[in-house]
């Protein structure tokens, strides 16, 4: 069993909730979120805002604070191999009251069909606040380029 490494991350300001699944490897050794540099998280983030491609994790969280956007995982522990979405078994999900009770949160978005799945599953029932799902940024979805996800992604502007 695999525990979720890093805190979430929002602020008395955040509007919209980000969530993915689990941390991947690269992100869990970095201990922030979407650290697998072929992961397009962030090159997204930035060309919704028109901020530069932020590299540091003080400029990663500038980038979410100015924008009022929180992140954090459906998933606070499970079985992984790897990276992979497909191979998580054994769920316990995150309890997001903390970020609920704390933040303004107006929007929730799910990174991705697992993290949607899983939210809609373990989280949803408890909430009763409904997520959109958005198209993975991860590079397993290679269906899609930067632009057709920064398109679709434009919702979180709204």
């Amino acid at each position: 069993m695999i525990v979720h490494p890093i805190p979430p991350l929002y602020n008395e300001e955040s509007e919209i909730l980000i969530l993915g699944s689990f941390p991947s490897v690269k992100s869990r050794e970095q201990q922030f979120f979407y650290g697998h540099k072929q992961n397009r998280f962030w090159k997204v983030m930035a060309a919704l805002w028109q901020w530069p491609v932020p590299e540091t994790i003080e400029e990663k969280k500038a980038l979410l604070y100015a924008n009022h956007a929180a992140v954090w995982d459906v998933i606070g522990s499970c079985n992984i191999t790897g990276s992979s979405d497909a191979s998580i078994r054994d769920v316990v999900p995150n309890d997001l009251s903390e970020i609920l009770e704390h933040a303004p949160i107006r929007h929730i978005y799910a990174n991705g069909g697992k993290a949607y799945e899983l939210y809609e599953k373990y989280i949803y029932p408890v909430t009763g606040r409904s997520a959109v799902k958005l198209p993975s940024t991860s590079p397993a979805n290679a269906a899609f380029s930067l632009e057709r996800l920064v398109q679709e992604w434009k919702v979180i502007q709204e």
